[in-house]
């Protein structure tokens, strides 16, 4: 299977799984990958077309652009903020070969908050121990190239940015491993923001505890997204036939 087809089944996979575990809204929110042409760099990148829900995206379905922004296959242009996001920091960011961008709840409501910090509370968030950037000023939408360019700055050499007031962008050198930090990210932000709504003290673990485990959790990272993601290929085989089409 050359990078093309397996791109474009991994993302579609992404994005149908994202959708399983209601981390998507309405038909907004965007995935992407970048891939090479014949002989070249990364220099294209697939993401989902514009207005269409996760639910019903295949892997034959997804827009492939140039650095232009010009459409090389689909049907048509995603949403505009879709290309000044990814690109920008598919461009610019070391490492961030899929760019995951959605406004899932427990996350987002983090992003919310005057501190939006995600804490080291439970053993799922040391996870995202140091990986995590903030954006504390919403902009707007992201409807030109400087947008794109101040995320990608603010991202800086982090896998995850929070954006104030908006939601959360997530990276990763593959898709199985943007997908692992996107469902775990989510788990732990609903872990803190379930802790915080108690209004009880909460319990920080301990620094010397939190750097040992982020070490023991960073060595299991790749056969964590491995597995998980050849599972959720799996379950939509059995429950969404067609996907892959």
């Amino acid at each position: 299977m050359n990078e093309l087809i397996a791109s474009r089944e991994d993302l579609a996979a992404a994005l149908r799984a994202a959708d399983r575990n209601g981390f998507g809204e309405g038909v907004c929110n965007h995935f992407s990958v970048a891939v090479g042409s014949d002989g070249g760099g990364a220099d294209r990148f697939l993401v989902n077309p514009n207005r269409r829900h996760w639910s019903e995206i295949t892997a034959s379905s997804l827009v492939l652009l140039d650095d232009a922004g010009d459409v090389v296959e689909g049907d048509g242009p995603p949403e505009p903020t879709a290309f000044y996001i990814h690109w920008r920091i598919h461009k610019k960011v070391p490492g961030a070969r899929c760019v995951l961008h959605t406004h899932m709840p427990w996350a987002t409501a983090l992003t919310m908050l005057h501190e939006p910090q995600l804490l080291p509370l439970s053993q799922t968030s040391l996870m995202f121990h140091g990986q995590i950037a903030y954006d504390l000023e919403y902009a707007g939408l992201a409807l030109d190239e400087s947008e794109g360019d101040r995320m990608a700055a603010a991202l800086g050499g982090r896998a995850i940015l929070f954006l104030a007031n908006h939601g959360v962008i997530v990276t990763g050198a593959s898709v199985a491993q943007a997908w692992l930090r996107l469902y775990y990210l989510e788990r732990a932000c609903m872990h803190q923001v379930m802790a915080m709504s108690t209004a009880r003290p909460l319990r920080l673990i301990d620094h010397e505890v939190a750097s040992r485990t982020v070490r023991q959790i960073a060595g299991e990272e790749q056969a964590m997204a491995d597995d998980l993601f050849a599972a959720e290929k799996r379950l939509l085989d059995r429950d969404c036939p067609g996907w892959r089409a």
